[in-house]
């Protein structure tokens, strides 16, 4: 047997302790946003670098504003050196009367078609798929007592709350970070039997809106038609933000985003995706976005400007006939390829001010930006993950986009200088960020043998 073919049958031998320290991992209660659960997040630290040592990593805890990020390497090995990213901080569980089950007491359930499923908070995101990458290196070490590659393993504590503590870390620690390429596993499968490696991200505006008008809320019998009212005023300036064919008609909005590239849109038809079960899932029919483009490219490879929340005046039970003094709106715009946040912004801003009557004032609340970002599929160690990912799941991986953002591949990007491979193997149904959430089996299982390949990959020379 090669050391690889020992590698996966260890894995697969071994399932059950592997399983056993994940569920350990998934007990904490590392809610990042939550300051009541600060001790659990460094407790949560803690039981990971020592799992780490333990492998023969060089460990380190660092301390940082928010909570702790571990740093671990091991230096051996030839070929392509790597960088992995993981997060150990979870969503908070609410509301917990929906879940099934304790969600941090880790479960193994039978789903109705058959499959077998870790249900936890944390599950699928992100410790079970960090997981994956931590037992493929405990295999390799086990059974050859090295790592094929030179691997370095960055671990963060609150990239559930924002992240706020890793773009200083990476400029503190660069020269330390520093790889030939860098590896996340907080993505997802195209479907259940098919690999994918994510290319591509859109980047982030979020802005907060708000009209004040009247000095206080006023009786609409009184004051209706004569007052200004804020509700109106938002609501006609919200919905000018799109015409009638679904663009977005902020002025400058579309400059920097190009046509898809021809070879990338055959790859994607190629997928199969169907626009009426996408939606179909959800109970809806119709793709409401830009005329005469699919809801897949809508959104991997469009930007969007999308209206998140609405106050204003009276919401509670009952009726009550009022004309309220304020409103606001929270909004965020996705962005692709080369559009620039601070532009949107302004933009935004300048189309909202020309909109507000005199005799009302508005304000703008600034809810974060990040640009999109988009890989370099030339770079040799592609081609190799994606080759590993075919040898274990049997078809080829689909390079795809994600309507998301995942603001590390940015920050490896611009301040390590990295291109990044995002090859998850998290499922559709995996309830992220929502009650139930489960990781299924085989995904923990051959995403782990899909780990041991694509080290055994990147150690071969291009």
């Amino acid at each position: 047997m090669s050391d690889l073919d020992r590698v996966l049958a260890r894995l697969d031998a071994d399932l059950d302790p592997a399983l056993e320290r994940l569920f350990a991992s998934l007990r904490f209660r590392s809610i990042s946003t939550d300051p009541a659960h600060a001790a659990d997040c460094r407790a949560c630290a803690g039981f990971h670098a020592a799992d780490l040592r333990s492998l023969g990593f060089e460990t380190r805890v660092h301390d940082t504003p928010g909570q702790p990020i571990i740093l671990a390497h091991r230096r051996e090995g030839k070929g392509t050196s790597a960088l992995f990213y993981g997060h150990y901080d979870v969503q908070p569980a609410d509301p917990l009367e929906l879940w099934e089950s304790d969600p941090f007491e880790p479960v193994l359930v039978t789903l109705p078609d058959g499959t077998r499923a870790i249900r936890a908070r944390g599950a699928a995101d992100d410790k079970g798929q960090f997981m994956t990458f931590v037992e493929a290196c405990r295999a390799w070490i086990a059974e050859t007592g090295e790592l094929p590659v030179p691997v370095t393993i960055l671990l963060e504590g609150e990239e559930e709350s924002g992240g706020a503590s890793l773009p200083a870390f990476l400029d503190a620690h660069a020269a330390a970070l520093r790889a030939d390429i860098g590896l996340v596993c907080d993505t997802s499968m195209w479907d259940r039997e098919t690999p994918a490696i994510t290319t591509m991200l859109r980047g982030l505006v979020g802005e907060e809106v708000t009209i004040r008008a009247a000095s206080r809320d006023l009786h609409s019998g009184y004051y209706g038609a004569a007052a200004a009212n804020p509700n109106r005023i938002l609501a006609r300036i919200l919905a000018d933000l799109h015409d009638d064919k679904g663009r977005v008609t902020l002025p400058g909005f579309y400059d920097g985003v190009p046509e898809l590239p021809e070879s990338l849109r055959a790859e994607w038809d190629r997928l199969g995706f169907s626009d009426a079960e996408f939606l179909g899932e959800v109970g809806l029919a119709l793709p409401a976005g830009e005329k005469g483009r699919s809801a897949l490219e809508q959104t991997w490879s469009r930007p969007t400007a999308e209206i998140n929340g609405m106050t204003g005046g009276y919401t509670g039970p009952g009726f009550k006939t009022v004309i309220p003094a304020v409103a606001s709106a929270k909004i965020s715009f996705r962005l692709v390829f080369d559009q620039d946040p601070q532009a949107i912004r302004e933009s935004f801003r300048a189309f909202v001010r020309e909109r507000v009557p005199a005799d009302c004032s508005v304000t703008f609340a600034d809810h974060g930006a990040s640009r999109a970002v988009a890989f370099d599929t030339s770079n040799p160690a592609f081609a190799k993950v994606r080759a590993a990912l075919a040898e274990e799941w049997g078809r080829e991986a689909a390079f795809i986009g994600c309507g998301g953002s995942i603001p590390v591949n940015l920050l490896f990007r611009e301040k390590l200088g990295m291109e990044v491979i995002n090859a998850g193997f998290g499922l559709a149904d995996d309830r992220i960020h929502s009650p139930n959430e489960k990781y299924d089996l085989e995904s923990f299982r051959r995403g782990a043998r899909s780990w041991a390949r694509i080290l055994a990959a990147l150690a071969r020379a291009h």
